[in-house]
């Protein structure tokens, strides 16, 4: 999902997973309107997605292992051994060296902290997984490496990925389809789809500098 900054992308992200209760209209998810569900149900469905929102929200007292362990706790019952199994294997997933398990959030470089983030997300085996720009922060390699990362893990482990991003180059390495939030609407379409749309802001977005820029280091493949 892209739009302009203020648009509400994160806010819908959020009403989405069931952090902000809709004004108007209702939310279906795995085909289930989460308005209508009791506490038990929605905990049930909430093990089925896993959510990285911008800042990693991970727990400052908490180690890496720790907080990849917070949702095990909550809708599991598990060994402490199992745990600090799921939580190593989830830590070597991600590309993070086995020693991260044991550090805190403030001992991590911002690209290990989204990573962290991940593999708490993933501590579940979700079947959807929710991102919030992902790469914010990131340097470019740093983001070129996480989105290649997303990419292999949604192949690899046949996950439904719904990112919130601004990020040119996420679009065209992960997405399969892309969500444009303009004038309150949202118009969804392919990649090539939206580059041929004519309205205003979304062609500046994909045809400005650094939208020519993207298309240009991927190809154009997205064109066509």
């Amino acid at each position: 999902m892209v739009g302009g900054s203020g648009t509400g992308k994160s806010v819908l992200l959020r009403v989405v997973v069931g952090l902000i209760p809709p004004h108007r209209g209702t939310v279906e998810v795995f085909g289930q309107d989460i308005s209508k569900l009791d506490s038990d149900a929605m905990r049930r469905l909430e093990a089925r997605w896993g959510v990285l929102f911008q800042d990693g929200a991970l727990f400052s007292s908490l180690t890496v292992t720790q907080n990849i362990q917070v949702p095990l706790k909550e809708h599991l019952k598990l060994s402490q051994h199992l745990m600090d199994e799921i939580a190593a294997m989830k830590i070597a997933l991600v590309g993070l060296p086995p020693d991260t398990g044991a550090k805190y959030p403030a001992e991590l470089s911002g690209g290990m902290r989204k990573r962290a983030s991940l593999a708490r997300a993933l501590a579940l085996d979700p079947e959807l997984l929710f991102l919030d720009e992902p790469t914010a922060g990131l340097d470019p390699i740093g983001a070129a490496a996480f989105d290649a990362l997303i990419r292999d893990l949604q192949k690899s482990l046949g996950l439904t990925v719904f990112l919130v991003t601004h990020d040119l180059d996420t679009l065209m390495t992960i997405c399969d389809r892309i969500a444009v939030l303009v004038d309150k609407r949202i118009k969804i379409g392919t990649m090539a789809e939206l580059l041929h749309d004519t309205h205003p802001w979304i062609h500046a977005y994909f045809h400005g500098p650094r939208g020519r820029a993207a298309l240009a280091a991927h190809g154009g493949a997205q064109e066509g």
